[in-house]
């Protein structure tokens, strides 16, 4: 609390806290942004992993086909004051499971085509029991491009440990491989107990000698209302074996794409949460935009309630100050590891050296930041304290509020101090 509250001050000059609150307008101003990026959340899986936070329950068929009707008629009512069909970067779906509703899944790509163009293309989460011939061919008849297989890893022990099993995961990751994809990324967590530098350089290796475009690499991390038998590695164990992977990803010739993403040089990068503004659909989306963040309800049955009562799905709404929206912006950049000058003015409408000059030549000065043509990229010791300042922010702020989220459909208000 005491880190998060440092440097919620440094970056927005006041000790103010972020204060969701339960409001929403039936209306989202995203019309004149740019560099929007969509995401659609699918809450429905076979099984409940416990070390997984995301909103999620058992899958059941007829509550399914009311969550699609739901979220088509969400689309329709967030975009009806389009006028002009609107460029977007990408289209993810996440979960949960999206493939349980595989065959949903053309529908819902086709109603967001009827007010967006997607430019850069459509990525699906897999977990390994959804690889089937059939179901990647579905996916790439529904025009998905980009996959990602929540794999964890590949080592039995440690999937034991997670509350997972595997099978067979090298053999479906060929046969996602043989169907062409744009991006293969493949999920691992790091810090497992009894998870050593090598099993992780094992299960790097093997993702990659089998078909991965990009591995994205988490830190284990045991939310509050998680139900975990076994608890993560210390933060000191956490900070050595990221920077053990770092270098050993570099010594195999690896792109580091963001603080704990590593991908094949020259390849197309799978990232849901590096966008400028996106907007959210279905339960527990977030949508960001220019000076709001707004998060939609965690209950898929409160979800349908608001949506065919013609309203939208907003739990909770955040009205950011200039200066937190300033802060929302760098955290994030900080992630891909690059604050871009160019961007930062787009959005916040301030050039960043004007608004945080003095913090800039400080973390020049410490050896954090360095200058690269229009942008600013963190150094290797300042994505090691990255690391661990998106921890603290998980546990104290994203953990807080699912939780809530979980227990109340539509909260009055969060304060996260």
């Amino acid at each position: 609390m005491l880190l998060t509250s440092l440097f919620r001050f440094v970056l927005t000059r006041s000790f103010k806290p972020f204060v969701f609150r339960g409001k929403h307008a039936n209306k989202l101003e995203f019309e004149k942004l740019e560099s929007l990026g969509l995401y659609v959340h699918i809450p429905f899986c076979r099984s409940l992993c416990s070390f997984c936070p995301y909103c999620k329950e058992v899958y059941n068929k007829e509550k399914a086909d009311r969550y699609k009707r739901a979220l088509l008629k969400e689309i329709d009512l967030a975009c009806r004051f389009l006028r002009d069909k609107k460029n977007v970067i990408s289209l993810y779906f996440g979960g949960g499971t999206p493939a349980l509703m595989i065959d949903d899944l053309k529908d819902i790509i086709a109603k967001l085509e009827e007010f967006f163009v997607i430019q850069e293309g459509i990525g699906v989460e897999l977990h390994p029991s959804d690889i089937t011939e059939e179901t990647l061919r579905k996916l790439q008849s529904a025009g998905v491009t980009m996959v990602s297989l929540g794999i964890q890893s590949f080592h039995e022990e440690c999937l034991n440990k997670l509350g997972r099993t595997g099978s067979r995961f090298i053999e479906k990751l060929q046969l996602v491989k043989s169907y062409g994809f744009e991006v293969i990324d493949v999920d691992l967590i790091f810090a497992i107990p009894g998870q050593t530098d090598k099993i992780l350089a094992d299960d790097i290796n093997a993702a990659f000698s089998n078909g991965a475009t990009q591995v994205s690499t988490y830190p284990f991390i045991d939310f509050t209302f998680a139900d975990n038998k076994y608890k993560p590695m210390p933060e000191k164990i956490k900070k050595r074996m990221l920077e053990n992977l770092a270098q050993y990803c570099h010594s195999i010739n690896l792109e580091r794409t963001s603080v704990w993403t590593f991908a094949q040089q020259g390849t197309k990068k799978y990232s849901s949460v590096t966008r400028d503004t996106f907007l959210g659909f279905g339960v527990s989306a977030t949508t960001l935009l220019r000076t709001t963040f707004k998060i939609n309800t965690f209950s898929i049955e409160e979800y349908i309630s608001r949506v065919e009562a013609d309203r939208l799905p907003t739990s909770l709404t955040l009205s950011f100050t200039k200066r937190q929206r300033a802060s929302y912006y760098l955290f994030w950049g900080a992630y891909s590891m690059r604050i871009n000058k160019e961007g930062f003015k787009k959005i916040i409408g301030t050039e960043l050296e004007k608004m945080y000059g003095m913090e800039i030549f400080i973390a020049r000065r410490l050896g954090y930041l360095r200058k690269k043509g229009d942008s600013y990229e963190l150094t290797d010791k300042a994505i090691l304290l990255y690391h661990h300042i998106e921890q603290v922010y998980t546990t104290a702020y994203i953990d807080k509020m699912w939780n809530v989220s979980r227990l109340q459909a539509f909260p009055d208000k969060i304060i996260l101090k």
